[in-house]
């Protein structure tokens, strides 16, 4: 008799933590962690909402990526915050096909998001006199939609090929969220298509925003090199320099997790890695755009004078 393909239905997701002391304690961090990357990222957009000097292509951008990454972060912390305070750690089978999905169109968007900041970098360093015609309204909004777009036939594509796998043995995942290499691991069927399209249909999407990405860079360091000014070439690379040590940061981990056989999958130093790409990434991007970057900071101030005003 044919086995039913799902036979569960949830799935038992790993602690912060073994002992309740550092349970305790990675769960007030990461309650804080959460708390700061929320209204970090908020901040960033209500200083481009209200400033009007920072009104250009590049923050448009950097808002949209803000709003990414207060949804990426969104999709996993919470769930992971609320399974650190009960003894079962679960997620339904639907609430894991869920959350599977929209961490990897929130994550598949941002590569995109990211590739768009450096072509948008590429055009105002290399094509000066051309920046306004090609960084115009409706290519920003074609970037953004073609992101998105892109992103969700992708994470549809995984999810899909995922969630019709026979999960007919454990259901105890040992990661704190829903994602496609622990999820492998508890399949009773061969996942030689998933894993081919791991490196396929992923590989296309990230390894081509990628590509998109280090081409803008390549020709903008080429063109800064070729700047005789000292003063010239250090102004052109600190617009440049917080957006790569955010791709840097992002896709190094991405890489790291995604592109390996289900053979080489090494879960506790994976789970460790996910951290730095669903959690501690969405923390740190608001400090690394507004601390490397004048106006930003300048437009920040001034937001929180209006929130804290002066006494007199």
């Amino acid at each position: 008799m044919e086995k039913n393909k799902t036979t569960i239905t949830e799935f038992i997701l790993a602690g912060l933590a073994e002992t309740p002391i550092l349970n305790l304690f990675f769960t007030i961090a990461f309650i804080v962690i959460y708390i700061v990357t929320v209204l970090g990222n908020i901040s960033i957009i209500i200083a481009y909402k209200c400033s009007l000097n920072l009104h250009t292509p590049m923050y448009f951008l950097l808002a949209n990526f803000s709003f990414l990454e207060i949804c990426y972060v969104s999709d996993t912390c919470p769930k992971l915050l609320s399974n650190s305070l009960v003894e079962h750690k679960s997620i339904s089978f639907y609430g894991c096909v869920a959350q599977m999905y929209l961490g990897l169109l929130f994550a598949g968007t941002e590569f995109y998001i990211l590739a768009s900041m450096a072509y948008d970098r590429y055009s105002a360093i290399c094509r000066p006199l051309f920046y306004n015609m090609i960084m115009n309204k409706v290519s920003c909004m074609q970037l953004i939609a073609a992101s998105w777009i892109i992103s969700a036939i992708n994470a549809a594509i995984h999810t899909a090929l995922t969630f019709t796998l026979p999960f007919c043995g454990s259901n105890k995942m040992n990661s704190f969220y829903c994602d496609i290499p622990p999820l492998l691991k508890l399949a009773c069927s061969n996942t030689r298509v998933n894993e081919i399209a791991v490196f396929v249909i992923s590989g296309c999407v990230i390894f081509g925003s990628f590509a998109l990405t280090m081409l803008s860079y390549t020709k903008i360091i080429s063109t800064i090199l070729k700047i005789k000014s000292v003063t010239g070439r250090k102004k052109a690379l600190s617009t440049c320099a917080s957006h790569l040590m955010a791709v840097t940061m992002f896709y190094g981990s991405i890489f790291f997790v995604y592109f390996k056989p289900k053979s080489k999958y090494e879960i506790e130093q994976d789970r460790v890695v996910s951290v730095l790409y669903t959690i501690i990434a969405p923390l740190l991007n608001p400090f690394i755009y507004s601390i490397r970057n004048k106006e930003m900071k300048v437009a920040l101030l001034k937001l929180l004078q209006l929130i804290v005003p002066k006494k007199y």
